[in-house]
């Protein structure tokens, strides 16, 4: 039974992915994965793999913090080595992020392949350092090769839950009717400032129509502070929803960031959206994500700015009123998307 230990933590855009492509493994394999404490890996791994946690972090702070924390890395790297002996582990998969270092450098020390899957249009810097002491690194967005000299790469694209591949219908729950739905997503963690903005314009769509469902993201304390929120039945306003694949499918327009799992939902879904970029995101990666989107033409980029500014609100009436969301959506099917978990799989199998 060959054996994988999975490496993937913090976030939705690491996580998710990684278990897309666990998911779709052969019962064959025997799975074990890596994650942190206190993450999102911790409500969505035990659920049906192991889940082993290793305390690590990024080399931040001053020059004494970081070579604490250069420190723990190298400890926690040691740890990896021993636990892959332990564990009679075949090939480490690892989607990036902090726990990606020591499960590459602790792969590196064993002897075990390892391959990494990057989704950004700008490598992290994990990948960008340790991308060369991989056997391969899988790509989400092609041109992200272009920053990775001296590694092994291919483009496979970036893996999505199943429920994505489905045709689902709209959640009962959701407003009813003929009007344009607009779907935002302000992220597990919450937008606050992409939020404010469509707060600030929301009666004027409600009144033009629109059914809205505000997904805000848990760190969003706008609506938590309020008794009652517009009692309007074309608005739904929730933290967060697990259907966010039927949402997305039945949505005529997308409000988002443009993380790396956001865009990959988006372009699986063919939904046209609106692309808002986090701008203090690592390397700008978000503004290049989107920019990747919107040259296949199903994607709008309007950058964060004053919710008093009428900018959201010009780019919504716009194509609504010249029906450019049809063409947005047709314009999807130009992203080449065929099968990222078989690709990823057929790489591990050539080097295990």
């Amino acid at each position: 039974m060959p054996r994988l230990l999975i490496a993937a933590s913090g976030t939705g855009g690491h996580i998710y992915p990684a278990l897309s492509f666990a998911n779709s493994l052969p019962n064959s394999w025997k799975i074990e994965w890596l994650g942190v404490p206190n993450r999102l890996e911790i409500e969505l791994v035990p659920k049906k793999y192991n889940l082993i946690k290793l305390r690590v972090g990024g080399l931040q702070g001053n020059i004494f913090r970081k070579m604490f924390d250069l420190y723990k890395l190298l400890f926690a790297s040691i740890r990896v080595s021993f636990l892959l002996r332990q564990k009679k582990i075949n090939v480490v998969f690892t989607t990036g992020g902090y726990i990606s270092a020591p499960s590459i450098l602790g792969a590196k020390l064993t002897g075990i392949p390892v391959v990494l899957h990057e989704s950004n249009a700008i490598p992290g810097k994990v990948t960008r350092l340790l991308g060369r002491f991989c056997d391969h690194v899988a790509l989400g967005i092609s041109s992200a090769s272009d920053y990775l000299p001296g590694c092994r790469t291919s483009f496979t694209g970036t893996p999505v839950r199943s429920e994505f591949i489905l045709d689902q219908s709209l959640p009962p729950w959701a407003p009813l009717g003929e009007g344009i739905l607009i779907v935002v997503m302000g992220g597990s963690q919450g937008a606050i400032k992409m939020n404010e903005m469509v707060r600030n314009i929301l009666p004027w769509l409600l009144a033009k129509g629109c059914r809205v469902i505000h997904l805000t993201g848990k760190n969003d304390y706008f609506y938590k502070k309020l008794d009652k929120v517009d009692t309007n039945a074309n608005l739904v306003v929730r933290e967060f929803s697990n259907e966010i694949s039927a949402l997305l499918q039945n949505a005529d327009l997308a409000i988002s960031r443009s993380g790396s799992g956001a865009i990959c939902e988006l372009m699986v879904s063919k939904t046209p959206s609106i692309l808002i970029p986090f701008p203090a995101s690592a390397d700008q990666h978000q503004e290049l994500n989107a920019a990747y989107m919107a040259r296949y033409g199903g994607a709008v980029i309007v950058n964060q700015h004053d919710p008093e500014k009428d900018i959201l609100k010009k780019t919504i009436s716009h194509l609504i009123d010249s029906n450019s969301l049809i063409e947005m959506k047709a314009n999807m099917n130009n992203y080449d998307y065929i099968n990222p978990e078989k690709k990823i799989f057929e790489i591990i199998n050539s080097i295990s």
